[in-house]
């Protein structure tokens, strides 16, 4: 084996990848349905929830999108052993970032919760930037290439 050759891909790597495509994947999901307005998506949401989302400017959409987006890719982009992911999920760090600090200059009604509101944006940055760091460190190692 030449030293140009991409170290072998550890167990870990199928397990983070799937978990996180898994875990993206919901989050493109959540988009789509939410920005399509589906009706038995939305059905279970209270009306204060559909009119903050209608109340989005486009540019906070877009950051929603890449952040959604981009993790998708980056997932696909690190079971596919690419580098790009370590980029992928670096845009959806910027993108998430944009769109959650956005949100929290809105002035949210109580019915909404601070779980859903306040709690969850944190656990999904959180998790963004671990899927960096790992697709970094696998880079790093040679694994993506």
């Amino acid at each position: 084996m030449n030293g140009l050759a991409a170290a072998r891909a550890p167990w870990h790597l199928w397990v983070v990848g799937l978990l996180g495509l898994l875990w993206n994947a919901y989050g493109a999901f959540d988009y789509l349905m939410s920005v399509t307005r589906n009706e038995a998506y939305l059905a279970g949401f209270p009306p204060e929830m559909i009119a903050l989302l209608d109340s989005f400017p486009l540019w906070a959409n877009a950051a929603w999108a890449i952040g959604v987006w981009a993790s998708v890719l980056g997932s696909v982009l690190l079971l596919l052993r690419s580098r790009l992911a370590e980029w992928a999920f670096l845009a959806s760090v910027a993108g998430a970032a944009v769109s959650f600090i956005f949100q929290l200059t809105l002035e949210l009604p109580p019915e909404l919760g601070e779980v859903m509101t306040m709690v969850m944006p944190l656990v999904i940055m959180v998790l963004i930037v671990l899927q960096w760091w790992y697709a970094r460190r696998q880079a790093a190692a040679g694994v993506l290439r």
